[in-house]
């Protein structure tokens, strides 16, 4: 009897085994997905080319410039300077500072150094402390004693009439030279700071991409008669008008001329 038992019970484990050949032991091979297709992303949409502005004319021109000419007759910068030489370092100080703040420093500094010369005797460490109040104090005033010194070696001490000239100062760009020809020398030229570039491209007036295009659009189109004068008007009405933020064309003169697309009158 023991033994039918223990047959029964081989063939019972044999059954259970399954048949065929024993596992490797390795794992079956994956079959790898298909790589998705990359699907483009769509397109941006282009931007709309913006509309061209219509130009002035030259009698929308003349009378923009007869109406600021009607309201400040005797337009004036408002840096404060003595002589040629002090209003070259005033404007040179100005770059990117108000010209309230250069001000504030060169009523102490121009009554004691009004010449080369005695820019040189003071010194570059009480010029760097005298107008330390102004924005790169530092390297302006290493500007000022190098130009000082540049005046006395190549010019006799005087401030040159020329922009060529005006312009290897150091610390003197164009802008600069621009200035000091029309303020010093009454030289119709136009120097563009923020404000003007502001204007010039908002109003449509002179639009371009750099100080230089707007100021030769300028020369070419506005008259003879208001060259002179033209710079200081524009100047103050970007600075107390034509303000970059919120501009008050409920004030402006010009808003009926005025291209700009979002004027409020």
């Amino acid at each position: 009897m023991a033994k039918v038992t223990t047959k029964l019970a081989a063939n019972s484990k044999a059954s259970i085994e399954p048949s065929g050949n024993k596992p490797s032991g390795k794992s079956a091979p994956k079959v790898s997905a298909k790589p998705k297709a990359k699907t483009k992303p769509p397109k941006k949409p282009k931007a709309p080319k913006p509309k061209s502005v219509k130009a002035w004319s030259e009698a929308e021109v003349t009378e923009a410039f007869t109406r600021f000419r009607r309201a400040n007759p005797e337009p004036k910068g408002e840096l404060e300077y003595i002589n040629p030489y002090t209003l070259v370092v005033a404007v040179a100080l100005s770059a990117q500072a108000t010209d309230v703040g250069v001000n504030k420093a060169t009523r102490n500094l121009f009554p004691l150094a009004d010449t080369p010369q005695k820019m040189l005797a003071l010194g570059e460490d009480r010029v760097r402390e005298l107008i330390k109040t102004i924005g790169l104090y530092r390297n302006k005033a290493k500007n000022v004693i190098a130009l000082s010194e540049k005046l006395l070696a190549d010019y006799g001490g005087e401030v040159p009439r020329s922009r060529e000239a005006l312009e290897t100062l150091p610390g003197v760009g164009r802008k600069t030279a621009n200035v000091v020809l029309n303020m010093a020398f009454g030289e119709p030229t136009i120097a563009v700071d923020t404000h003007l570039f502001r204007v010039g491209n908002r109003t449509g007036l002179a639009p371009g991409k750099n100080p230089l295009e707007v100021e030769l659009g300028l020369e070419r189109m506005i008259p003879a008669e208001f060259k002179r004068q033209a710079h200081h008007w524009l100047i103050l009405h970007g600075r107390y008008t034509c303000i970059a933020r919120k501009p008050l064309c409920e004030r402006c003169i010009v808003a009926d001329l005025c291209r700009w697309p979002e004027k409020t009158v």
